[in-house]
């Protein structure tokens, strides 16, 4: 696994770099959503089109035939999820995955290659960090448009472990009462090194990585902020994105910070202050994103 530097806190940038940076545009699922399908094929296109908007009232699908137009599409609005094949015919899935994460307004945005050889790809590891997840077109398209009502439309309840890390009492006691409402179990500390210590006991016992989710604001009292605990969970312990997801609860809008926080290997950030639907909604698709993928290794292993 290639060594990602360390993040450093989070500092105030010009207007000028902020704009270089581009507006970060978080997962936000909706009523309304938008799904992007890239596939060559015009019949495949159509089916899978067909095949969402039954099952997803009030759907929009952009349909796109090449990478190029995918691009063009992407400059129009934000969308919830984008499908491509891994061969387009102008460009590789996977160089489609990259441009998306280098260059699209949204930083994040759910990237799933829909493929008969994915399970190759996977085996021989040529699945690139910029890709979400996969899906094996032997299953058929119906059960693909259950898997992506999946990442869209997440469900009210969900069980799982969440690693909560606030200094804040009152802010830590609502978000606690607020996440557990919904069905979650949540493990609160006050500062990096006792979440740390936490992941550390839950590797000594072979549990790992210990919890389903890590959710932590990037302001904390003491030496070490949020971005320090993302550096230590992606660097020393090995934990990529689709192991262990990582949000982090912001109250700056700079979007040259938060992409910063982004790219240094956050899954996705909370707004400050936080709004109840829209956080539980981020927590519950990264934790269905990374049960999925312990299943996939599972099933390979």
């Amino acid at each position: 696994m290639a060594k990602r530097k360390k993040p450093t806190a989070v500092t105030e940038t010009s207007q000028t770099e902020a704009e270089m940076e581009g507006h970060v545009t978080q997962h936000i699922g909706g009523d309304r959503p938008r799904v992007m399908v890239v596939d060559g094929s015009k019949v495949v296109r159509k089916l899978i089109e067909q095949l969402l908007r039954a099952d997803l009232p009030g759907v929009e699908v952009l349909s796109c035939a090449t990478a190029e137009e995918a691009r063009r599409q992407l400059e129009t609005g934000a969308v919830d999820l984008i499908t491509t094949a891994l061969r387009l015919p102008d460009m590789d899935g996977l160089e489609l995955a990259r441009h998306v994460r280098e260059h699209a307004p949204q930083a994040y945005i759910p990237i799933v290659i829909v493929s008969g050889d994915v399970n190759e790809r996977l085996i021989n590891r040529e699945l690139s960090e910029y890709v979400t997840d996969y899906f094996d077109k032997s299953l058929g398209f119906n059960a693909l448009s259950a898997f992506i009502r999946g990442y869209v439309c997440p469900q009210d309840q969900v069980s799982g472990d969440v690693l909560y890390v606030e200094d804040s009492r009152v802010v830590a006691t609502a978000t606690r009462r607020m996440l557990e409402k919904h069905g979650l179990t949540v493990h609160h500390v006050s500062c990096v090194e006792d979440a740390v210590a936490l992941l550390e006991t839950a590797r000594e016992r072979g549990d790992t990585p210990g919890v389903d989710v890590v959710l932590s604001d990037v302001n904390l009292k003491g030496d070490l902020t949020g971005g320090d605990l993302l550096g230590r969970i992606r660097d020393e312990f090995g934990y990529g994105k689709g192991e262990l997801p990582v949000l982090i609860m912001t109250g700056d809008d700079n979007p040259a910070n938060q992409t910063r926080l982004l790219r240094a290997g956050a899954n996705d950030l909370v707004q400050k202050p936080i709004e109840e639907r829209l956080l539980v909604t981020k927590l519950m698709f990264q934790m269905n994103v990374a049960r999925h993928q312990r299943q996939r290794r599972s099933t390979l292993a």
